[in-house]
């Protein structure tokens, strides 16, 4: 396969599974094109990725090492790609700069912050699941992702982040027309960059004149005291990745979580049995359906060598999560089976070295809370829908259900 033979990845991610088995059968890695037309590279294994996630010689930065960077602005339908790479933030940033902007944030995503956030994640999940059983008491069917799988990560991001209630409906639905992949049109990425320009600003001037106990109020200190160590451009663009992360990424895991199990009752019962651990649950949902499938965009420094294929220095390159978590080379011939019993813990789907997600033990803590949660409140729930009638979010990016409709059962 040429450059010239480029494949073109489905913008709306409507068969992550099948995609992924396509190309790993062309190589190692294999040049793709994105939505628009933007060009790169996808890894299709996983130690294809996690190589070139541990190289340093692949940059997160485009404005030093993407080579087509220079030119973003003659292709209008590569403009859907400014809200992962024409930000400044840890995400796309490398060295010194990224070393700098993750110290500001990574303290309070450690272990004890997050051990101190689980009674408010009970109490949250509880009351949304009061909700819940008063909504399908009569035996309708019920969204479980709107009703638990969306608010409660969405609940606890703005808590933290101190995002004022009339800010919230807003800010998720900026992230979503971030991950929204399958409309590259100027049009709808003005949107987004508008969003971006409206929700962020008013919550740091909220904050300015309301400071609290929360990220931002700390942020704004620390540009307000020291511009060194964070510029207006960053305390923007650091906002929205943490925000977004924060908040997608467990939206999908519990969704995802429930889906499995519902469509595994064996090992439902094995979980509740005490067989298999809720752990195990999540840890395999990370590895069959990791939240984010897809992650724009990284950039080889120098030129690269994987297998017998020559990654140019200056060509963009996508973190293809799901890709790696299906390789049967590495997890077996049944690598795209969901099995809690498999015990595989070494996914990629937090990322690895200096840029894995910080917020990964807040997601696990939160899932970890909310599905014993939902199993033990309603022990009868059922999908309301066949397994091939659920839709995924229109992304390559996000993996993930738009709806999971069910029945809680008697």
């Amino acid at each position: 396969m040429t450059v010239t033979d480029r494949i073109a990845l489905d913008p709306f991610g409507a068969d992550i599974l099948a995609e992924s088995a396509r190309l790993r059968a062309l190589g190692p890695i294999v040049p793709v094109e994105l939505p628009g037309g933007i060009p790169a590279w996808a890894p299709t294994g996983y130690d294809t990725l996690k190589e070139l996630i541990l190289d340093p010689q692949v940059s997160r930065d485009p404005r030093l090492h993407w080579k087509l960077w220079p030119e973003i602005g003659e292709h209008p339908s590569w403009g859907w790609v400014l809200g992962w790479v024409g930000v400044v933030n840890m995400l796309s940033t490398y060295g010194a700069d990224h070393a700098r902007l993750r110290k500001l944030v990574s303290p309070s995503f450690t272990h004890r912050r997050t051990e101190a956030m689980r009674p408010r994640v009970e109490a949250i999940t509880a009351e949304l699941l009061d909700g819940l059983a008063q909504t399908g008491a009569d035996g309708s069917v019920v969204d479980l992702k709107a009703g638990l799988a969306h608010p409660l990560p969405m609940r606890m991001i703005c808590e933290l982040f101190g995002v004022p209630d009339e800010l919230q409906d807003a800010t998720g639905t900026m992230i979503a027309a971030i991950m929204d992949t399958s409309d590259p049109s100027p049009e709808h990425a003005a949107s987004v960059q508008q969003q971006i320009g409206t929700v962020l600003p008013a919550l740091i001037a909220h904050r300015t004149a309301h400071p609290g106990d929360d990220l931002t109020t700390e942020l704004i200190r620390v540009r307000d005291e020291d511009g060194d160590r964070l510029s207006d451009e960053e305390l923007l663009y650091t906002l929205l990745l943490v925000i977004g992360a924060g908040f997608e990424t467990t939206v999908n895991l519990i969704g995802n979580a429930v889906v499995a199990l519902l469509t595994h009752p064996e090992q439902l019962a094995a979980v509740r049995s005490g067989k298999l651990g809720w752990e195990a649950v999540v840890e395999e949902t990370l590895r069959v359906h990791p939240s984010i499938a897809s992650l724009p965009l990284r950039f080889a420094v120098t030129d690269l060598t994987v297998g017998d294929v020559t990654i140019p220095a200056g060509d963009a390159i996508i973190t293809t999560y799901a890709a790696a978590g299906l390789d049967p080379a590495h997890y077996g011939p049944d690598a795209d089976t969901f099995d809690a019993g498999r015990g595989a813990d070494d996914h990629l789907a937090f990322g690895i070295g200096v840029h894995r997600c910080i917020g990964a033990p807040l997601a696990r803590m939160e899932a970890l809370t909310a599905l014993p949660a939902v199993f033990a409140r309603f022990p009868g729930v059922e999908l309301a829908v066949d397994e091939g009638a659920l839709r995924q979010v229109p992304s390559f990016i996000a993996f993930g259900w738009q709806e999971i409709p069910v029945r809680l059962g008697g």
